[in-house]
């Protein structure tokens, strides 16, 4: 009932733009259509907001989310958040042929094969091989080749708050 109430709280203060993503998403879920969202802004343009009260909405409806961040920090803003290393189990070192460490028969891969929806936050902060990783074993729990194993995804983040790399640069 408290999810509810701060779902009911929360839509009618999304702008037009964040109400058209959550009606997206919500389309998404309960179509399963297993579609991958990425949510673009620069900090304070509402990313968290938008990401917590889609989370109301669904725990609201008996619906189960699962909330990651690259970090501690941004973990934290999110309801029921932590780190993607955290939650996927993510090894490190990381490789391009690495899988995360979850046992095709536990518990946490019980809860990620009945999961509806995956948010995770600041996005661009970590290294490609990361979400590969995550995306294989998503494949491998769910018997699915469909990207994330058919689950939805909304990942976000902001561009501008990543340096660009230059292979064999110098600081300057």
């Amino acid at each position: 009932m408290e999810q509810q109430a701060l779902a009911e709280q929360h839509i009618p203060n999304l702008n037009p733009d964040q109400k058209a993503t959550f009606d997206k998403i919500i389309y998404a879920i309960t179509n399963r259509t297993g579609e991958i969202f990425f949510l673009y802004g620069p900090g304070g343009t509402g990313k968290t907001y938008l990401y917590n009260t889609l989370c109301y909405q669904l725990c609201s409806d008996n619906k189960i989310v699962l909330c990651v961040a690259s970090s501690g920090i941004a973990a934290l803003l999110l309801k029921g958040g932590c780190t993607a290393h955290s939650c996927f189990k993510v090894p490190i070192p990381i490789h391009e042929s690495s899988v995360c460490n979850i046992p095709k028969h536990s518990i946490l891969a019980d809860l990620i094969h009945i999961t509806d929806l995956v948010i995770w936050d600041e996005a661009p902060m970590q290294h490609r091989h990361i979400m590969e990783a995550v995306n294989h074993t998503f494949q491998d729990i769910c018997d699915s080749d469909k990207p994330f194993g058919g689950h939805t995804m909304v990942f976000g983040g902001d561009f501008q708050q990543i340096l660009p790399v230059i292979v064999q640069g110098s600081r300057a």
